[in-house]
């Protein structure tokens, strides 16, 4: 019978270990069980690589951890419980969080509880428990800093999506900190599990690839939630990386030698999709906010500025002939000048969000000159979403929001000289800037430029609203004296 050299007996000790059997009593069994199975195959006549070869082959990949797991299930009580409460509270989480996102697309009631539960049930039973599973079937340090890094960005994702579905205060902050984690310590950590893979010598530049691509795409995700500037450029970029070269490339460096499809091959692919779909669908959705909420929202309130501006205009000019035109005509300038104003604070908003940090574009092609004054087109804005033009601009101690409050107090004292006391504290509210712009807590009212630029026009509307009924009121004063 052929007999294995002390050689070959090390080689084969070796890869068992690198299967990261921790029992070391079963190491021992392990390897003269595969020991065995080579010097059988051996008999055959073949050499021994052909005879190790044919053995690995027959067992696959995982079965030597498979025997371990049965191994750990039967004579472990806590690895037991732990991996019996991973495999329901996966399943029993994903089924929640699967039926929430249902009823929350059809509008039904109980989506939100059901959420909840679901995110709660896999963040704080599944995530833990597969991270002690993991731990007790390999007793890897080196691993455990991979295993950790996982378990802190499992968790903030979950927790930041469910927040930001629920709309409750700190989504944005623990969304940051779940791609912090997934960019600094995740991916870097599998990296480094994947180089240190001897047998993977040639697929090393496909692995760092890949982890660049995913930290595109992953930030490219966070920017786009968060409506920060270059959100599609770093999704495009990490997509192309992916799709177009990593992926590919991976795919003929692992099956170039296989005659027939691998299992692994169709799961890689649906794992692609599922990466692929949901940022799609995310790009979508925010298009679609933008269509269909914030664009015709604040173009509803520039159509009624106009109605509102030409219907005071219209109504002065009818009484052109009467002994109060004159109070008519002073009272219009003075509200153009205030419009006038704000409208200037809008459009400096603008040329900073669209020109360069510290640099305000010189002009800007989303602003065009109407009969009632500067437009802004909206839909042409590049950065609707900056946040940094509206702390520059609107926030209390800013230049131009005491410019527009000290306007708006000259326009109230002028008011208060021409319409009697009870009349001007009913319109009072309408004239408090404070009504309409963020408060002191830059962190609290975080407003990006598309809502800044709508508070302003809804201010501009409630000026041209008061100004419609002091101009009524003084019209029907002019009736009654003739």
């Amino acid at each position: 019978m052929p007999e294995l050299s002390l050689q070959n007996i090390d080689q084969i000790s070796q890869d068992v270990r690198k299967q990261e059997i921790t029992f070391s009593h079963l190491l021992d069994e392990l390897t003269d069980h595969v020991c065995c199975d080579v010097e059988y195959e051996m008999q055959k006549g073949m050499s021994f690589q052909e005879a190790y070869l044919m053995v690995k082959q027959k067992m696959g990949k995982r079965r030597l951890k498979e025997i371990q797991e049965e191994t750990l299930y039967a004579v472990d009580t806590k690895y037991r419980i732990m991996k019996t409460t991973m495999k329901i509270s996966g399943v029993a989480g994903t089924v929640m969080v699967g039926l929430a996102a249902l009823l929350k697309i059809q509008h039904w009631p109980g989506a939100s509880i059901l959420l909840t539960l679901g995110a709660l049930i896999l963040a704080l039973a599944f995530l833990p428990s597969a991270l002690s599973v993991l731990w007790k079937e390999t007793h890897n340090t080196k691993r455990l800093f991979l295993f950790i890094s996982a378990f802190l960005t499992g968790a903030c994702f979950i927790a930041g999506t469910l927040f930001k579905i629920q709309h409750w205060p700190g989504a944005g902050p623990i969304l940051i900190l779940g791609t912090a984690s997934c960019i600094l310590l995740f991916i870097p950590a599998l990296l480094l599990n994947r180089l240190n893979d001897q047998e993977n010598k040639v697929k090393r530049s496909v692995y760092i690839l890949g982890a660049a691509g995913f930290i595109l795409y992953i930030a490219g995700m966070l920017f786009k939630i968060q409506h920060w500037p270059f959100s599609t450029t770093f999704m495009v970029a990490g997509l192309i990386i992916l799709c177009l070269v990593a992926f590919p490339w991976y795919v003929w460096l692992t099956w170039k030698d296989e005659n027939h499809i691998s299992s692994t091959f169709i799961f890689m692919v649906i794992g692609f999709l599922l990466i692929i779909i949901p940022g799609a669908i995310i790009n979508l959705n925010l298009q679609h906010s933008y269509q269909d909420r914030y664009y015709p929202t604040n173009n509803q309130q520039n159509a009624l500025y106009d109605y509102l501006f030409m219907n005071d205009r219209s109504l002065i000019s009818r009484y052109r002939d009467s002994l109060n035109y004159q109070k008519l005509d002073q009272l219009h300038a003075k509200t153009t000048g205030i419009l006038s104003v704000i409208s200037n604070v809008q459009e400096e908003m603008v040329r900073e969000s669209e020109g360069e940090p510290g640099k305000p574009a010189v002009s800007a092609d989303q602003i065009s000159q109407a009969e009632t004054g500067h437009k802004i087109l909206y839909v042409k804005l590049s950065k609707p979403f900056d946040l940094q033009s509206v702390r520059d601009h609107l926030l209390p101690n800013c230049k131009s929001r005491q410019d527009i409050n000290l306007a708006m107090s000259g326009y109230m004292d002028y008011l208060t000289g021409i319409v009697p006391k009870e009349d001007f504290l009913r319109y009072r509210k309408l004239l408090d800037p404070s009504i309409y712009l963020p408060g002191d807590d830059p962190d609290k009212d975080v407003i990006s430029l598309m809502s800044g630029l709508h508070s302003l026009e809804v201010m501009k509307n409630g000026i041209l609203t008061v100004e419609s009924c002091v101009l009524n009121e003084i019209a029907k004063h002019n009736n009654h004296f003739n």
